[in-house]
């Protein structure tokens, strides 16, 4: 009796893909929440659905299983209970309902655009492109390192793709070039600094195109809920808004990270050899790569709005509307073939995930609970006695800064920013909504360089080693000082001149 219990334990712990502590831990917080009383203020259905909600956030920060796991956990774990209704098919309605938003479908079909930049070349083509240009000097390897995220994030939805995929192979092997190396000890002649810009750049463009990470999406959402419809964010409004303070950060950036992490080179004409000769082993632009630049161009120009700009606003395309124009295009061109499509996990993944977060806030905000939330926090900052104007700073470092606890921006977005939004819109004057808005948009990718979990690219470029802990963790705090410095002054006048304050 004892040896089939055994065998079958055994079997059961080399199959199953979760990991069983962490899964033990989230349990407990589900069946502690279900066996708590009801708050005041909750219905019981409300109150299931926030221990549902939680028990989904702590499995994806202890990564119990893949996100994308885990949310349909709480897909079947929502059609299931029946907390959203009163019948069985109303509650799988629910759980489903998220799947028809044009914004989750934005992203996905993003990321399936993405492919083509890595099949066809393209992305690391850019890349070289611009270390031939700048690359002389290390700061000039560094900006070419940022210029290059800089043009791939409007159609590089995944930061780690982007990040890590393209832009992280390049970076090695220019930090190679040169024999930095951290098997070697020779990280800090260059390698060291490529990498926190590497890092760095991911981070500040993530925030510039609603297109350029996975939960832009999900804040736009966010964005809408908390003000009543009252201020959208398109994808034009939010690339023209985050314009001049993103591109501070991005030109500030290189130059205190010298400071920071001082590379022992300070000059590289061999990166503008190595880039030269990588540039001529590709030889000149491919076909596709030419279909996939005008495909390119084509949907910055529908993003942006041009044609309403100069035929009128029966004209105007919805940002989703052009990104399937954009994927049907290069599926039908031979840029990428429909397996391609078919194969595209972070795609389907994404679809899975997002669809499901997007789900479990716009319940807890039909249930009432965001409501309830934001209202604790609201009688908290008054029982301070403070100013509407300290309130809001302190709202946006507390968003920013408890990303320390999280290893997923997603789960980090999806656990606190509608209810801190909410706040903050109760509690802001009228006049100064939107820029707070907008301070609270920017912190939520600025938390993304804080730490080495603290998004899907930093494990990626972290553990290629060219960065100890303590420097990246330095590094990633005096970075995000002087980016929420630069939003709140530079980003401020900017939104003054737009006219959203």
């Amino acid at each position: 009796m004892i040896g089939p219990l055994r065998d079958t334990w055994l079997f059961f712990r080399q199959t199953i893909p979760f990991r069983i502590v962490p899964a033990a831990i989230a349990t407990a917080v589900l069946v502690g929440m279900l066996l708590m009383p009801t708050p005041a203020g909750l219905t019981p259905d409300a109150w299931r659905l926030v221990a549902i909600f939680a028990t989904t956030i702590v499995a994806i920060i202890l990564k119990v299983m893949p996100i994308g796991v885990m949310a349909l956990m709480a897909i079947v774990v929502v059609s299931l209970s029946q907390v959203t209704a009163d019948s069985s098919g109303a509650a799988v309605a629910d759980a489903l309902d998220s799947f028809s938003s044009p914004l989750i479908w934005l992203i996905v079909v993003a990321i399936m655009i993405s492919c083509g930049l890595k099949k066809t070349g393209l992305g690391s083509r850019i890349g070289l492109i611009f270390i031939r240009l700048l690359g002389r000097r290390t700061l000039g390897v560094g900006y070419g390192i940022a210029v290059c995220d800089l043009v791939l994030a409007p159609l590089t939805p995944s930061n780690t793709a982007r990040g890590g995929g393209v832009v992280h192979p390049i970076m090695r092997s220019i930090a190679d070039a040169f024999d930095s190396d951290p098997d070697k000890g020779t990280e800090n002649r260059i390698g060291r600094y490529l990498a926190l810009v590497n890092m760095h750049a991911n981070a500040i463009t993530s925030g510039m195109f609603v297109t350029a990470t996975a939960p832009n999406p999900l804040v736009l959402s966010y964005v809408s809920q908390a003000t009543g419809g009252n201020f959208n964010l398109s994808w034009t409004t939010w690339a023209l808004a985050m314009l001049v303070p993103g591109l501070a950060c991005l030109v500030l950036m290189p130059l205190v990270l010298m400071l920071l992490a001082p590379p022992e080179l300070k000059r590289t004409p061999h990166a503008v050899e190595f880039a030269q000769a990588e540039l001529e082993k590709k030889g000149p632009l491919s076909g596709a790569e030419r279909v996939m630049i005008a495909i390119f161009v084509l949907l910055l120009i529908l993003w942006a709005n041009v044609p309403a700009m100069i035929l009128g606003p029966s004209f105007e395309l919805s940002p989703t509307a052009v990104a399937l124009l954009g994927l049907f295009l290069i599926v039908i061109t031979g840029t990428i073939d429909w397996n391609d499509v078919l194969a595209e996990k972070s795609a389907w993944d994404t679809l899975i995930w997002f669809g499901a977060l997007v789900m479990l806030a716009a319940q807890l905000n039909e249930q009432g609970v965001i409501e309830w939330f934001s209202g604790l926090i609201q009688s908290g900052l008054s029982a301070l006695g403070l100013s509407w104007l300290t309130a809001a700073a302190l709202l946006v470092l507390l968003f920013l800064y408890s990303h320390y606890l999280f290893a997923s921006t997603t789960a980090h977005i999806t656990a606190m920013m509608l209810a801190f939004l909410s706040v903050g819109v109760a509690i802001v004057p009228a006049d100064y909504t939107e820029a707070f808005v907008l301070m609270m948009v920017a912190a939520s990718t600025i938390m993304m360089g804080l730490t080495h979990y603290a998004t899907g690219t930093s494990p990626v470029i972290f553990n290629s080693g060219y960065v100890t802990m303590g420097r990246w963790w330095l590094a990633g705090f005096v970075m995000s000082v002087i980016n929420i410095l630069l939003f709140a002054t530079l980003g401020i006048a900017w939104w003054k001149l737009l006219g959203y304050w």
